[in-house]
This record gives structure tokens, sequence and C-alpha cells, in this order.
């Protein structure tokens, strides 16, 4: 399934997990139209409170936005599964798992990413070949 330009993903710029997950995306997608904003910066605390979620949502999931559409949860990973060379993308198979459990193992790890994988000491920064897609780069403001 190709990627559409309107497939944004917004996520904590400080967690190494988070930050991690990004620039795994960004090593294995089959095309490069994914954009990307950070959880911190003002657009995408805007795009998250245009769909409902507030800062403190945001501290334990991340969220993908497409076709005006808000995924969260494991629901947003498998959907950006599927925009993964394969084998990432079989990772899709997962949905057979009921949401309610795949969500309580995403907010296991989310509730600990932080004290299991460490926070950054400085904000995630873009390779410099891939800045283009990050709508606000942390520090611009």
């Amino acid at each position: 399934m190709p990627m559409r330009d309107d497939t944004i993903v917004i996520f904590d710029t400080d967690c190494v997990l988070c930050s991690g997950a990004v620039g795994f995306l960004l090593r294995h997608e089959a095309d490069t139209t994914i954009r990307f904003a950070s959880s911190r910066t003002e657009t995408g605390a805007r795009l998250a409170e245009a769909h409902g979620l507030s800062a403190a949502d945001l501290d334990l999931t991340f969220l993908m936005i497409r076709d005006d559409n808000a995924l969260t949860r494991s629901d947003a990973a498998l959907c950006l599964a599927g925009h993964l060379r394969r084998p990432w993308r079989w990772l899709r198979v997962l949905r057979v798992v009921p949401r309610p459990l795949r969500d309580a193992i995403y907010g296991v790890i989310a509730r600990n990413r932080l004290r299991w994988f460490g926070q950054r000491d400085s904000c995630f920064l873009p390779p410099p070949a891939q800045a283009h897609r990050f709508l606000d780069r942390p520090g611009r403001l």
C-alpha cells in the first residue's frame, strides 16, 4: 500500500525508544512520504489537539494522522508497519491480536519507556537528508 503525502507521525523527541522508532521508519520505509512532528513543538501540539489529544496523552502514545484520521497506540504502530519494506511489513499480521490485548502491552511499554530505554539529553535531530520531512524541527521555534 503506497504512502500518501498526508501521513504525519507525531512523536516524543526526548524519548530514546520513540526517536529510535522514527530512525527505524526512516531506514526501512517503503517510500519517503511520511512527515514527522515533535510532540514538543507548537505544530505537533496543535495537530494533536485538533485530534483530541493533549500533551499528557502524547506522553503515553504517539499519534499518526492519515487522511485526517487519528490513530494511536497499537493501531498506529501496526498501520505504520504496513508502510515498511519486507520483512518488517509482515508485522501487520499482529492485527489479529485483539486490540485490548495489543493496547495493554503497548501501555506497559509506554509507561516504562523512559525508565527502560532512557531519555535523550538533547532533542532528536533528523538526518540532514531527511530534515525537509520534519514539520517543526525541535529548537527552531
